[in-house]
């Protein structure tokens, strides 16, 4: 497996500047092209299973953080407040959950509106030592698929299930295989919220969604959020090492705290569930995993280029161009691979992480056709192109894996 740093160097997806500083990578065109189509899928996926997308701020009042128990279980992880005047501290946020927790208490709540399903790729910040940074696995600036699930009691297995199905899906369409699944449980000292029966009941919630799907796992002490424990969907990278892609929690404790409440069939106020989860984590890791788990040569859906376009000669060239130019207008990823910048096998090999290159020469520019050679060395006999470029639209719009119908 190759190491993402350096693929993701030489395919120009992102780096990191001193200047910038450390942990704080930016992203070219070709990766942020993958981040953008990863994003998209995600938002999609979220919006068809019942999910509504907000927006928070990436910053809050210290105040906010101090009635969340953060302030108090996980500053050591947070950078420093940022006082304006006297009175006023604010913090870059190391969590989405307060600012959500907020969002729902900004109204009366309805059990008719349960479970509500509050989703965000937000940013948040994580006070990294710098020893500990590394590529995209490990940074400062974070954005995070995060989603916070308002729910009942009776409903939070289902919906931790829900989240569990959810998870598997995106992983086949990324084509990402998690090495195991971890139940992380609360260990001994103040990092965790005091409060024994709420570890018991929620530790046993998300047994019930594990064994309803019948999925194996292990327990793992020590490893849980300080307000819960969580399943933990665990991947490695190219040196062996683990890490955490995926999760599901459930949260008793803010909801408490931020006195969160809704009013059920008896008229009377009741007090919600919060299960946390997030599908591929936070988009960076995610990247990554993808980056060295493909190689490079990523799923068409993904991919920064899509479709290359090789004009045989210049005489093609204006075949070529419409070509080009009705790929983008369907809204695929096309580049066009000039016979000025080299010969046709040069160029074929430049251009062979990309997984459709349409060649045209005189008989295909004439006819209005391309033929087509595949990533995986298929060659295909010149078809339209309006067919061609239909294929290609419908493989990429049900990320497939597959390259081409068989």
């Amino acid at each position: 497996m190759p190491d993402h740093r350096k693929l993701g160097r030489e395919l120009e997806l992102f780096d990191t500047d001193p200047l910038i500083g450390a942990g704080l990578p930016y992203w070219l065109p070709a990766g942020a092209a993958i981040r953008h189509s990863l994003e998209e899928y995600i938002r999609r996926e979220e919006r068809r299973a019942g999910y509504q997308h907000v927006y928070s701020p990436v910053l809050g009042k210290r105040e906010l953080y101090e009635l969340s128990g953060h302030w108090a279980h996980y500053r050591e992880d947070m950078f420093p407040p940022m006082e304006l005047g006297a009175e006023e501290e604010l913090v870059l946020r190391p969590s989405l959950c307060p600012h959500h927790a907020v969002m729902f208490r900004s109204r009366s709540r309805s059990y008719r509106e349960l479970p509500l399903r509050m989703a965000e790729l937000g940013g948040m910040y994580r006070s990294e030592r710098s020893g500990v940074l590394g590529g995209l696995t490990r940074v400062r600036a974070i954005q995070l698929n995060d989603a916070h699930i308002f729910c009942t009691v009776e409903q939070v297995a289902e919906e931790a299930r829900g989240a569990l199905e959810l998870i598997r899906r995106a992983h086949r369409a990324l084509g990402i295989g998690p090495v195991r699944y971890r139940l992380s449980l609360a260990g001994d000292g103040a990092k965790y919220v005091a409060d024994p029966e709420l570890w018991r009941r929620s530790a046993e919630l998300l047994e019930q969604a594990l064994d309803g799907l019948g999925i194996e796992y292990e327990r793992a002490k020590g490893e849980a959020a300080f307000y819960g424990p969580k399943i933990d969907v665990q991947i490695t990278d190219s040196a062996g090492r683990e890490a955490t892609l995926s999760t599901v929690q459930v949260d008793f404790h803010q909801p408490a705290r931020f006195d969160l409440h809704y009013v059920g069939p008896d008229g009377a106020k009741h007090r919600p569930v919060m299960v946390h989860r997030s599908i591929i984590g936070s988009v960076e890791r995610a990247v990554a995993q993808l980056i060295e788990q493909h190689g490079g040569a990523f799923p068409a859906w993904l991919a920064p280029v899509q479709l290359a376009v090789l004009p045989v000669s210049e005489e093609q060239l204006p075949a070529a161009r419409a070509l080009l130019a009705r790929a983008r207008e369907l809204d695929l990823r096309a580049e066009l691979a000039d016979p000025r910048e080299g010969s046709l096998g040069a160029r074929i090999r430049e251009h062979r992480l990309v997984p459709y290159q349409a060649v045209l020469g005189a008989k295909e520019a004439a006819d209005g056709a391309a033929a087509l050679r595949l990533r995986d060395g298929r060659r295909l006999e010149p078809l339209p192109v309006e067919r061609v470029l239909a294929e290609l639209g419908a493989v990429v719009a049900d990320q497939r894996a597959e390259l081409w119908p068989h």
